[in-house]
């Protein structure tokens, strides 16, 4: 095996530089989200809706089924490690030769070959590749398993970012409404002043084409509403008329930010994704010991015991027992090569698998720092539209009274009113987007996965597995 290495090495999650980054964020143990983490945004509509998404999702069924088969598999490769035993029955009429092996009386004539045999054997296995074999198997059923975490947390995220979607559109629609009875007011005011002759009815057509415009964006509205819906129903495993159920959001409105403590540390054993590439590289590694094991000899025992009688009369006599036992030997001289290029390719799966997990380290460091940087500038920006949106409101209503004194006209409320609706979609979007991001923090933090609470099959390691030299 010389010349023949792992080149890549498992990174440790301390050595990623985030101190800086991190350090305008308070700390707190309590900040790692809990199990049932969608509780926070305190709606118990949104919790129904997970619990039912969690139960009916073939999605979900699917990942449950995927770590049924990475269990047989398991169970499978932990047979290779007792004695096998098997036991056999046969019996032909058959006619011999007369020119064959089998010399007279035999030849030439009918005869019953009767044979029953119970045979046991076992491997040997000094070097550790059925061993090997079974616990890179026992590796996968665990990624497996915390592949099943990992989709839970999906299936959960997205039904609660459709959620937040439909929450964002029933505050659209409660605004195109506050509109369309404002243009209503404004439109019975402008027909005053052109009955007064005070305006042209130029000013009231307009008045009046705004009211159709604000009906189509209401219809507008409710199809995304409806749509919404039914996509809610749909992550839930259920028919659309359950999505025609679900009501207006009830959301929380504000939310603390804090960063959980033993961060990035931590990260590696709460991140669903990163655990389960975890697995496979301690996968990878016994797979590198088994292939290893294959260039030395296998050496096995074998035994035998049964009856064997042409003639069934005399099957069960004494005479017809047969039996033995030996070991068996074999050593790979020459094959061409094939066992290098086998322990060449576990090699170079090892360190796709550690690279992998090294990329997905970095990448759930920095999703979390990006979440948390977006957290602490959109505080800034939602205070700076209050302030706007303060202002832009007291520019309408100084317009509206302009224009009911007789002072202003019409297009001064139509532009004072155009900066108030872009003010407060601007505040809605914000609103949205401030439930969002505390969404994918907790996404980002493992969405309550804790290797440390959960029973030791299901566990992964409390630290990385060290890197491996198959060397």
């Amino acid at each position: 095996m010389k010349g023949l290495h792992t080149q890549a090495s498992l990174d440790d999650a301390n050595r990623l530089a985030a101190t800086a980054s991190l350090g305008a964020t308070p700390v707190s143990p309590a900040a790692w989200p809990e199990l049932a983490w969608w509780k926070r945004f305190g709606d118990p509509q949104l919790d129904t809706l997970v619990a039912a998404a969690l139960a009916g999702q073939p999605s979900l069924r699917v990942a449950a089924a995927r770590v049924r088969q990475a269990d047989a598999l398991a169970g499978s490769a932990e047979a290779a490690l007792y004695p096998q035993a098997n036991l056999g029955a046969r019996t032909t009429r058959q006619r011999f030769s007369e020119n064959g092996a089998v010399p007279p009386p035999l030849a030439g004539g009918w005869r019953w070959n009767s044979e029953v045999q119970f045979g046991l054997s076992y491997e040997l296995d000094f070097w550790g590749k059925n061993q090997a074999t079974f616990d890179a198997a026992l590796d996968r059923a665990r990624a497996a398993e915390v592949d099943y975490h990992a989709a839970e947390l999906v299936l959960t995220t997205s039904v609660v970012r459709t959620y937040l979607r439909l929450d964002a559109a029933y505050a659209q629609r409660e605004l195109a409404e506050q509109t369309y009875r404002q243009r209503q007011n404004t439109l019975a005011l402008t027909r005053q002043r052109v009955a007064a002759q005070l305006d042209s009815r130029l000013d009231m057509k307009q008045a009046e084409s705004a009211l159709p415009a604000t009906r189509e964006r209401l219809a507008a509205i409710n199809e995304v509403i409806a749509l919404t819906q039914n996509q809610l129903a749909a992550l839930a495993g259920k028919g659309p008329d359950a999505g025609a159920e679900v009501r207006r959001p009830q959301l929380r409105d504000s939310f603390v930010t804090a960063l959980p403590a033993s961060l990035p540390a931590e990260l590696i054993g709460r991140r669903p994704d990163v655990v389960a590439l975890r697995w496979r590289v301690e996968a990878a590694s016994k797979d590198i010991k088994a292939a290893k094991a294959q260039f030395y000899p296998n050496i096995s025992l074998t035994a035998f015991a049964g009856l064997q009688s042409l003639n069934l009369s005399d099957f069960l006599l004494a005479g017809s027992r047969t039996f033995g036992i030996g070991p068996a030997l074999s050593l790979p001289i020459f094959d061409g090569g094939r066992l290098r290029a086998n322990l060449g390719a576990r090699q170079a799966e090892h360190d796709a698998a550690v690279e992998q997990y090294n990329a997905t380290l970095v990448t759930a460091l920095h999703d979390v720092v990006n979440q948390l940087v977006s957290l602490r500038w959109h505080a800034e920006r939602a205070g700076e539209q209050h302030q706007a949106l303060q202002l832009t409101q007291e520019a309408y209503d100084l317009a509206v009274a302009r224009y009911r004194s007789g002072v202003g006209n019409y297009l001064q409320v139509l532009s004072a009113e155009g900066q108030v609706l872009q003010q407060k979609q601007l505040l809605i979007d914000l609103e949205t987007q401030q439930r969002s991001l505390h969404l994918e923090l907790i996404r980002a933090l493992g969405g309550g996965y804790d290797t440390a609470a959960r029973p030791a099959s299901d566990a992964a390691p409390a630290t990385p597995p060290s890197a491996r030299n198959a060397s």
